[in-house]
């Protein structure tokens, strides 16, 4: 491997340059150790032939280490003058593979598409106050992306991952697992982030797969897991009376889709999610 990847002092350095103030706000807290960078690189397992959508690069150590391995990678960075400066800090340390990257200075949650090529992966350090916003944003818009590892603070880690039944199992768990199988790959301590986070961060792997099968659309089953962990400790029977109308109806829709209307919305896949969503459409309530 190349040399390039960055240290504390160069990161430190990069930053007093551009002017950067890291902010809790936006949640900006950049790796300075090349060996946490490779462990992440290489549990995402990317190839030589794919095309990494990173979000947030930042002053680039992450960058730099996907451009080692990469076919190419496409980096979305909010912070004007971080964007600006990453394809110099890129062409400076790796100039052999200046050619491999592009960068867009945008809101990732604004970005609905990329120029080509189109990404294979998605490899990232989330902001912590918008992990779960962006990450399903990324895997909606898409669809190319097939595969993933993002690094995200420990309890959303926790809730990303977590099964049905489970103490973290939520929205977030629900929403991703209609894209992807995600399982928690390892663990990442404070003291490799500059600053120092005051938390622990985690690394969740990601691999795409096939929705359930049903005839409602995305945005009818999220608004049935929305619903059913908006009062979390309600039976669905009552979760759900607002969006179907009455308890009454409710009732109906569950039984119809085969799910006990006293469970509650913690003990559902989101399978069990589709189902009730098909069974509201079909009873005329949405």
């Amino acid at each position: 491997m190349s040399s390039g990847l960055l240290d504390p002092r160069s990161l430190r350095a990069l930053a007093t340059e551009i002017g950067l103030r890291p902010t809790k706000q936006r949640g900006q807290n950049f790796v300075h150790d090349a060996n946490t960078v490779r462990r992440i690189v290489a549990a995402a397992e990317v190839g030589a032939e794919d095309v990494v959508l990173e979000i947030g690069p930042g002053l680039g150590s992450l960058t730099l280490g996907l451009l080692e391995v990469a076919r190419h990678v496409i980096a979305i960075e909010l912070e004007t003058s971080l964007a600006q400066r990453l394809p110099r800090t890129v062409a400076e340390r790796q100039p052999e593979h200046a050619g491999q990257l592009t960068v867009l200075a945008a809101d990732a949650l604004a970005v609905d598409t990329l120029p080509e090529p189109q990404p294979t992966t998605m490899v990232a350090n989330l902001p912590y106050n918008v992990s779960v916003p962006v990450l399903l944003h990324v895997l909606a818009r898409f669809p190319t992306v097939r595969s993933g590892l993002v690094m995200v603070q420990s309890e959303v880690a926790d809730r990303l991952v977590a099964p049905p039944g489970s103490r973290t199992y939520g929205v977030p768990s629900a929403k991703l697992a209609w894209y992807c199988a995600a399982r928690r790959v390892g663990s990442v301590p404070p003291t490799v982030f500059w600053p120092v986070p005051n938390v622990d961060s985690g690394l969740v792997q990601l691999v795409r797969r096939d929705p359930p099968a049903t005839s409602a659309s995305r945005e009818q089953v999220f608004a049935v897991v929305d619903a059913a962990f908006s009062q979390r400790r309600k039976m669905l029977r009552g979760a759900l009376s607002g969006l179907l109308g009455s308890s009454g109806a409710a009732v109906a829709v569950l039984e119809a889709a085969g799910v006990d209307p006293q469970a509650r919305g913690e003990v559902l896949g989101i399978a069990d999610f589709a189902r009730i969503a098909q069974a509201r459409t079909a009873a005329g309530l949405g």
